[in-house]
């Protein structure tokens, strides 16, 4: 079907006597024309840009947005803006079928197109842009086709992923049919998931996940069991008071409420690997999909962001993504989706792990990930209020560090101290002693944990 897409591009192109290029609503690459001529200035850096990451950035679809692409029905003419990098106009005809955009037909304009009628103002467009918005239409239909496959595929994938025990093997072999019989897969043949966490699913009409080499299907899912709903210490929450000596068993007081948050989409990618135990292609699918202007999607209007309160104060991060571990078994996927989530909710807790991760490589994080949502423990409780986000963070670099005072106060870039007292207010708020094995590693956990 890719070969479809450059035939019908290469027609406007002919038709035109103009470079074009056809990408999805996403601004995601589809099809490309030939650039012919010595002018380095029609190859402007938006569409090298294009061309060679596969994707436009966000401030160049904001400029083309603004210009009302995703409402046009007709061609539009695109004013040049060297500051963005656009040093030539453009023609924009949009692809759509059935009233909905599924993409657009971008096309250079190097002076020869600049009196060219576009039917706008009343007019009837010039025969050839009537020609390729007739080819535009062409394109619109095979990319609806492919949407309502790949919809298909993806209600299939998602039945899998949440079906109870009893339930998998009937769901499995309903997507092993339906991969088989859309030439996608052949049975055997090495899988893994990609989680990416968050996924913006506001957009109903959202665009067709783009077609990338061993992308076999994809769906969105709620995050459950961690990052969706997990706990949260929220700033109008009473902070419990420490008592002397509570560290040991860990009771300070009464233990913060768990609030109840909204589920956090995350999407499901099922990856078609080469060969086990080779990863590439699910890496190559994950960095395309955290370029998409749905991946780290910032909270809903009015929530507080995922771990404010969490004593690390955390504006909306990018997107992040992990990988599970591969296998041949379709019934094997709901374990891999775990793997992933998991992998992927590590890598946006931990940035160092991140922005793409596998489940064999976040450590700690596989026993973490896998514990239950439930209040934080009683003797942390107190550390993770807002007001004490600095102590929390030093005492995480100080555990990090393997309690070395030296390189804590060089990687938080303070005074020894400095270090000192703070640790001392840490052991005070939480009835915790730091020289004690048990109570680092419980205040270590709970640290990480309050991120998950």
């Amino acid at each position: 079907m890719r070969g479809d897409y450059q035939q019908l591009v290469d027609e406007i192109s002919a038709a035109l006597g103009a470079p074009a290029t056809l990408e999805d609503r996403d601004f995601g690459l589809i099809a490309f024309g030939a650039h012919e001529g010595d002018d380095d200035e029609v190859m402007d850096p938006v569409r090298t840009r294009s061309i060679l990451q596969r994707r436009s950035s966000a401030a160049v679809r904001a400029w083309f947005e603004a210009f009302g692409i995703a409402r046009a029905k007709t061609a539009l003419r695109i004013p040049p803006d060297p500051a963005a990098g656009v040093f030539r106009g453009r023609i924009c005809l949009p692809v759509r079928h059935r009233g909905i955009v599924h993409g657009y037909v971008w096309l250079l304009d190097d002076g020869h197109l600049t009196d060219l009628e576009l039917g706008t103002r009343g007019a009837p467009p010039d025969p050839r842009i009537a020609q390729a918005m007739e080819t535009a239409a062409r394109i619109g239909a095979l990319l609806a086709d492919e949407a309502r496959a790949g919809a298909e595929l993806g209600d299939l994938l998602r039945e899998l992923l949440v079906a109870a025990a009893d339930g998998q093997p009937a769901a499995a072999a309903a997507l092993r049919d339906a991969l088989r019989d859309s030439l996608r897969f052949t049975p055997g043949a090495p899988l893994t998931l990609v989680a990416v966490l968050p996924w913006d699913t506001s957009d109903t009409d959202a665009a067709p996940l783009p077609s990338l080499p061993g992308l076999l299907a994809a769906c969105a899912l709620p995050a459950g069991g961690g990052a969706a709903d997990g706990p949260a210490v929220g700033a109008d929450e009473p902070e419990p008071a420490a008592r002397s000596g509570a560290g040991r068993t860990g009771r300070t007081g009464s233990a913060a409420r768990p609030q109840p948050a909204a589920p956090v989409p995350a999407l499901a990618a099922l990856v078609r690997l080469r060969a086990s135990g080779a990863p590439g292609p699910a890496h190559a699918v994950a960095e395309h999909l955290l370029r998409s202007p749905r991946a780290g999607a910032a909270p809903a209007e009015g929530k507080a962001p995922r771990g404010s309160g969490s004593g690390h104060p955390a504006p909306p991060r990018p997107g992040a993504a992990g990988i599970g571990a591969g296998t041949r078994e379709l019934t094997d996927l709901p374990a891999t989706w775990r793997e992933a989530l998991d992998a992927a909710r590590a890598a946006h807790a931990e940035p160092r792990l991140g922005p793409i991760t596998q489940w064999d490589a976040i450590g700690p994080y596989r026993m973490l990930t896998a514990l239950p949502a439930t209040a934080p423990d009683p003797a942390i409780g107190p550390l993770l209020a807002p007001a004490h986000a600095e102590l929390a963070r030093t005492a995480e670099v100080f555990l990090d560090c393997a309690g070395q005072a030296s390189r804590t106060a060089q990687a938080l870039g303070i005074h020894r101290q400095t270090l000192y007292y703070r640790l001392g207010r840490v052991e005070k708020l939480t009835g915790l002693d730091l020289d004690d094995g048990e109570h680092r590693l419980l205040l270590h956990m709970a640290l990480k944990a309050a991120r998950l």
